[in-house]
């Protein structure tokens, strides 16, 4: 079973970058599609962004859409997202999970402690 590590938060002023990793700190990345998820203060978590196991196919919720990239490196058994031109509502705990394929349920065991992420205005 895989398990993953997020790392890469901090505090970044409105319009700045930042990426975060999800690195797997037992197993491999390689078979499974791999989901980034924001829960915001006050919001429920939500699904930011998403790689398939597959074909490497993408998706992204419509608040990130242009803004952020996912991507995934089996090599270094580490996914990726790049946050470009941030906006103070990207605040908050971001945390990466492992699933059989997009859009399926999350594996309980593979999520992360997350990683805080703040936008200054």
């Amino acid at each position: 079973q895989v398990r993953l590590a997020e790392s890469g938060g901090g505090l970044v002023q409105s319009g700045g970058s930042l990426r975060l990793s999800c690195a797997a700190t037992s197993g491999t990345l390689d078979y499974y599609a791999i989901g980034w998820f924001r829960r915001s203060p006050g919001k429920e978590r939500e699904a930011v962004s998403c790689i398939s196991a597959i074909d490497g196919t993408k998706e992204y919720d419509d608040s990130v859409k242009g803004r952020f990239t996912i991507s995934k490196e089996n090599a270094k058994n580490t996914a990726y997202l790049q946050m470009n031109n941030r906006k103070p509502e990207d605040t908050g705990l971001y945390s990466c999970a492992a699933m059989t394929e997009c859009g399926t349920r999350t594996f309980a065991d593979s999520w992360g402690q997350g990683t805080q992420v703040a936008v200054l205005s």
